[in-house]
């Protein structure tokens, strides 16, 4: 009973999307009258015709031709409306579904970061693929048949009526039987189809994953496993569609077997009033009501034919609203702040911060970066390095405590100010699909192509790009040429430098780069991070030696903080055994341990 609350709340949120477009839903409206009044018409001069053919020596030549002909007319009036009815359905159906995948997408937009980290990224692709392309053909059939269907069944509901109440009254006692039926199967299948649902995004997801890692799932041999975790999401997927395919498909079948008792019992009736010499009623009579039934109940037969469409948008829908209902982030303070120009001074005061309450991550941390220092970040993997970073870019909101930059708290000033103030290098590199010019300046689409040419002589992929076939107008991408892992982070290295930010994070900038490439790409680092605020974080402890200040974290805290020489001097410190862990063979065994 939940799922059918759920199902219509989505549904009557949807309403709006058809209501946009009134003038298409009132022509259809028009043509589904006229088709319904000229198939019922249609009808009723076949049953005349009938009666013009009955008895020897009776038949009624001129009369035939002249109904004939008007067959013909209303057979060209039926077919043109029901098809004007079809375009205008599949136009409604397609530009709603359009305007709701914009309004999702853009919802998404908006979403924090912790939606995408506790959601897999192919089960949010199905939302867009799969859910939406149901809603659409599901929504398609339905306006098809929505508005003919109901036209003909109170057109022939009245002309049964006039012809003989008493068969009129065969007929109603079926019609109800039929809407029971598929509302009963309707209700039965609605959980099993949101679970077929489901099932598909998870294995969408899964199936994303293992795409985009096919190298690590090669390298650890790993073909078989995945192999038998994706046939057991298959096999769940047929066990679920299964049930839903199975219970859905029966009412077609039900529908038309009372359908057909409603033929049995018209002729049953039929005769024997004709057998009893009722004038109201003849053999055309019986004939056109035995259409009349079919054409009457033809609408809940079609409807029932196209459950499973229906189902499957529903469950869709309900997926698409339940994402569009997730919190977007925090929205800007009435009184934010732009920030511009930023000096760069950065403090943390007594910052609190767990990914899950019950697991407290990073606790009464405090920092305060001067202008133009450069902070290197190092410590084991999950000491809360990164963590910082998503905290001090307002992905994640502290739980207690207050981030300043320039003094200014930061949930004060606008996200897109704050963010623009920072250039990031991430170690999960991304360049979408387009070309070099348009990867390169998506920070800056202003730079001028002497900024462009020099950021990438600074990041070592001039000569590279240059012998490219179209130079910066090169396409990359999977319809353009593939470049390595190494190059694709030198091309955001050289997007961090265009964008020219006032202060800068680079979290593992160089780790896909050769020793002698880093070394490069550290001296132009280092000009670039001149004058400049910068969160460094790293787990090659050469690249941090020139900083300022090194702060050493482990469980959320800062246990060590000082410069690479000072902290070297320590006897027993995190930082001494992470170093010697890296440059000391004596102590290899602790490289496991401490590289983060």
């Amino acid at each position: 009973m939940q799922t059918k609350k759920i199902h219509f709340g989505a549904f009557s949120r949807f309403k709006p999307y058809l209501l946009h477009y009134p003038k298409e839903i009132i022509g259809a409206l028009i043509l589904g009258i006229l088709s319904g009044f000229s198939t019922v018409l249609m009808t009723y001069y076949i049953g005349k015709s009938v009666d013009t053919m009955v008895g020897k020596g009776q038949v009624n030549a001129a009369q035939l031709i002249k109904i004939l002909g008007l067959l013909a007319g209303i057979l060209l009036v039926t077919v043109l409306s029901q098809w004007l009815i079809q375009r205008l359905g599949n136009r409604v159906s397609y530009l709603s579904t359009t305007q709701l995948r914009k309004d999702a997408f853009a919802h998404l937009n908006q979403l924090p970061l912790s939606y995408y980290d506790q959601t897999s990224h192919g089960n949010i692709v199905s939302r867009f693929t799969n859910d939406i392309d149901n809603i659409s053909m599901a929504c398609s059939a339905v306006f098809n048949q929505l508005f003919s269907g109901m036209a003909t069944v109170v057109v022939a509901l009245l002309f049964m009526i006039r012809l003989s109440p008493l068969l009129t009254l065969v007929v109603l006692i079926s019609t109800p039987i039929i809407f029971i039926v598929n509302w009963l199967v309707a209700k039965a299948s609605q959980k099993n189809f949101a679970a077929q649902q489901t099932i598909v995004g998870e294995i969408s997801g899964f199936v994303s994953e293992m795409v985009g890692n096919q190298k690590i799932v090669k390298a650890f041999q790993q073909e078989q496993a995945t192999q038998e975790t994706f046939e057991a999401l298959n096999q769940t997927l047929y066990e679920k569609g299964q049930k839903a395919q199975f219970s859905s498909s029966l009412t077609n079948p039900l529908s038309r077997f009372i359908d057909h008792l409603s033929y049995l019992s018209i002729g049953l009736v039929g005769g024997l009033l004709v057998l009893s010499g009722n004038p109201l009623v003849t053999v055309g009579v019986i004939s056109s009501f035995t259409i009349y039934s079919s054409q009457f109940s033809k609408p809940f037969i079609e409807l029932s034919g196209i459950t499973n469409q229906i189902q499957a948008a529903l469950a869709g829908l309900e997926r698409t609203f339940d994402m569009m209902d997730q919190p977007v982030e925090r929205p800007d303070a009435p009184n934010a702040i732009v920030l511009k120009e930023a000096r760069g001074r950065v403090e943390f005061k007594d910052v609190d911060f767990s990914y899950t309450p019950t697991r407290p991550l990073i606790e009464n941390f405090n920092l305060i970066a001067e202008p133009g220092e450069t902070i290197a970040i190092v410590g084991r993997t999950g000491a809360g390095k990164s963590t910082l970073v998503n905290l001090l870019m307002r992905f994640y909101e502290v739980d207690h405590g207050q981030i300043t930059v320039d003094t200014h708290d930061i949930t004060q000033i606008t996200r897109d100010s704050l963010r623009k103030s920072f250039g990031m290098v991430l170690q999960d590199t991304w360049l979408f699909d387009s070309s070099i010019r348009e990867n390169l300046t998506y920070g800056n689409p202003e730079a001028s192509d002497e900024e462009i040419i020099e950021a990438m002589k600074k990041a070592h992929i001039f000569d590279f790009v240059m012998r490219l076939p179209q130079g910066l107008d090169t396409e990359i991408g999977s319809q353009g040429v593939k470049i390595s892992e190494g190059q694709r982070q030198l091309m955001t290295i050289a997007r961090t430098m265009i964008s020219n930010p006032p202060m800068l994070i680079l979290d593992e900038a160089t780790s896909s780069v050769d020793t002698l490439t880093e070394q490069k790409i550290q001296d132009a680092f280092l000009q670039m991070m001149t004058g400049r605020t910068s969160f460094v974080i790293a787990h090659r402890l050469a690249t941090v030696k020139s900083a300022e200040k090194i702060l050493v974290m482990d469980n959320g805290q800062v246990v060590e903080i000082g410069t690479h020489d000072e902290l070297l001097q320590k006897e027993q410190g995190y930082y001494r055994d992470l170093y010697e862990a890296q440059f000391n063979q004596k102590a290899q065994s602790k490289r496991v341990t401490f590289l983060g």
